[in-house]
């Protein structure tokens, strides 16, 4: 797996964006379970979505790694935290989620170079 990370994330939301017109109901419901699971509340937005990162590894979903590698790139969580994090995949998921959890840093460390390279224009 190799893949254009800021194209992965985008075609993501292009795809919600396609069955929310498709069945708005549906896709009503699942917005509405998104915003129920990543409230800031005892746990933080960004420990959520490195959690979400987790389970895309875990789930070996190139979509849903890339998705949620913008995410905690654009909520501030550290490179010091998403390898932690990836450090758990490896341990849990053995070969297949080193694989993965490689390319989830790779997606996370270009989200934030971007991120980087915005704020400094």
């Amino acid at each position: 797996m190799s893949m254009d990370c800021a194209q992965a994330a985008e075609d993501v939301v292009q795809s919600s964006a396609a069955l929310t017109k498709g069945i708005p109901e549906a896709m009503a419901g699942f917005a509405a379970l998104g915003k129920g699971a990543y409230g800031d509340k005892v746990l933080s937005r960004k420990f959520k979505e490195l959690i979400a990162l987790a389970l895309g590894v875990a789930a070996r979903c190139d979509g849903c790694v890339a998705y949620h590698a913008k995410k905690v790139a654009d909520l501030g969580a550290t490179r010091e935290e998403v390898v932690e994090v990836l450090g758990v995949c490896v341990q849990m998921g053995g070969g297949p989620s080193m694989v993965y959890g490689g390319e989830a840093l790779r997606a996370y460390d270009g989200f934030m170079a971007e991120k980087q390279a915005k704020t400094a224009a």
